[in-house]
């Protein structure tokens, strides 16, 4: 049997292999763009703030699916955008069809996917690849385009690695990052799950930095032209006037939505120069995982982030606030965190509630370590699956949905005075697997903003998890009250004994 999978696997791998006949013709962010509608708009304020970057925080789903059709509709000459996840529907398809709208007038359009989300889409990319204006390309790609589970047994390694980064640049001089990709449960707009996320509008020199990171990754040989997996024969003009026709017309129907409706009377939509915004003005650093990380077996300064990532948790002299769904801390962290309080540094965490976490694996590795965390004096909280009501607009009775409720957001926060905001989770994946990018920079007003709110909504908003008699208890603010419960809240005795059992069997370098 042992040797018959051996030769099936040999077989299938055999079968396929990367493309190697194609054109990948390097290409780099254009740096005259200060004459452009958005360096004209900003220039008055840069020259205000010398050395100095702009950030704007966008903490509201809404308000970051605006602001990014912002970037898209001032872009004059080129859109650099970098995703690990493009959903196909109502906020994905209509962002789609404002960049071939973009297309349209001229800017020039680099769309750089992770391949792991693009499983039969295919025909939709090479339509929007033929677009004159728009090249896109995927990152580490699956060779079997409609069998990729043969990869998964052929390649377990490679297609392990993946581009987790998120960020949208616009003429070089404005880009959005964080921990927002691209869909409706991110934006406000889906009707079963709202992800609690978080995203920075940065411009000015830093959107070159952001810059110089996406052309690392699109010139990189992890990255492939979509068009080396092009069937022959295959029609791209009628393809693209197809899809262009069935995108417009979504659109026109999108706009008309109750959705559409709210975001028209979003801040930022109304906004009539990027520039109006109020930005919090300092120095920055752009971190990011270089695209080689994907074949590194060490984690290292040259490769990776979680380094220097590293070198400014270890700057927290005060307070830190760890904001990560996904948060599998290991024995070392866990250590590590005990000792900043032992320094005198009030550690605040926020991670996904069981009931919360849309990934149970990932709560299997974290589970493990509470209790430690807890004893070395960490204050630990985690995000309630709440039933969200919300209304936004008015003239037309508003956008509201009720639904379920997951942590997304992945920042931390210095003393504070610094904050990073980025698509890295405080998890072994982030740090060794997936690669990612952050940045980091000074924002006393902000900073102390999340530090109150923080310590205001903890027990509205999430579960204090501490130890009675070395056990673990939950303690939340419910009908007014202060509620404790002895058992992970919202989950039955089943997910319970599912999500221990995993603990046991999962490896926490996978998580």
């Amino acid at each position: 049997m042992n040797m018959m999978l051996a030769v099936l696997l040999s077989a299938l791998s055999g079968c396929a292999s990367l493309p190697r006949d194609f054109t990948r013709q390097d290409s780099y962010a254009l740096q005259d763009t200060g004459t452009t509608k958005l360096g004209k708009a900003l220039a008055f304020l840069l020259a205000q703030h010398p050395g100095q970057s702009g950030f704007h925080v966008l903490a509201d789903g809404m308000d970051a699916f605006a602001a990014r059709i912002a970037l898209v509709d001032h872009a004059e000459r080129s859109l650099d955008l970098q995703y690990y996840i493009w959903h196909d529907d109502l906020t994905g398809q209509y962002l789609l069809n404002r960049v071939l709208r973009a297309a349209d007038r001229g800017v020039s359009v680099r769309l750089l996917l992770d391949d792991m989300d693009t499983a039969g889409r295919d025909p939709i990319l090479h339509a929007i690849d033929a677009h004159p204006n728009i090249d896109v390309r995927l990152f580490n790609p699956f060779v079997h385009r409609n069998a990729r589970f043969i990869d998964f047994l052929t390649s377990p390694f490679r297609i392990n690695r993946r581009m987790h980064n998120k960020t949208i640049t616009a003429d070089n001089q404005a880009s959005i990052l964080g921990g927002r990709n691209i869909g409706d449960e991110y934006f406000g707009a889906a009707e079963s799950v709202v992800f609690g996320d978080v995203d920075v509008l940065a411009v000015g020199p830093v959107a070159r930095d952001i810059s110089n990171s996406f052309d690392r990754y699109w010139n990189s040989r992890w990255v492939f032209p979509l068009a080396a997996f092009r069937e022959r024969g295959a029609d791209a003009d009628s393809e693209q006037a197809a899809f262009r026709e069935r995108s417009d017309d979504y659109a026109a129907e999108a706009e008309k939505s109750a959705y559409a409706a709210a975001l028209v009377e979003s801040e930022r939509y109304r906004s009539a120069s990027i520039a109006e915004l109020p930005y919090a003005w300092s120095q920055w650093m752009v971190v990011y995982d270089d695209p080689e990380k994907v074949e590194a077996e060490e984690v290292g300064k040259k490769t990776h982030l979680a380094p220097r990532l590293k070198e400014v948790l270890d700057r927290a002299k005060q307070d830190l606030i760890i904001i990560s769904p996904y948060f599998v801390p290991g024995d070392a962290f866990t250590a590590y965190l005990a000792e900043k309080v032992s320094r005198g540094v009030r550690v605040r965490i926020l991670t996904n509630s069981l009931a919360a976490n849309d990934v149970l694996l990932v709560h299997a590795g974290y589970m493990c370590h509470r209790k430690e965390l807890i004893k070395g004096g960490v204050e630990l909280y985690e995000f309630k699956a709440l039933n969200v009501k919300k209304k936004k607009g008015g003239k037309t009775g508003g956008w509201r949905i009720s639904s379920r409720a997951s942590l997304h957001a992945k920042s931390f926060t210095f003393d504070e005075e610094y904050i990073f905001v980025g698509s890295f989770n405080l998890d072994a994946r982030s740090v060794a697997l997936n690669t990612e990018i952050g940045v980091y920079f000074r924002s006393p007003e902000n900073a102390l903003k999340i530090s109150r709110k923080f310590d205001e909504q903890a027990l509205k908003r999430a579960y204090r998890v501490e130890l009675v008699d070395d056990e673990l208890t939950w303690t939340t603010m419910q009908d007014g009250r202060r509620t404790r419960f002895d058992a992970e809240p919202e989950t039955g005795w089943w997910q319970r004994f599912y999500i221990r059992l995993l603990s046991m069997i999962v490896p926490e370098s996978q998580l």
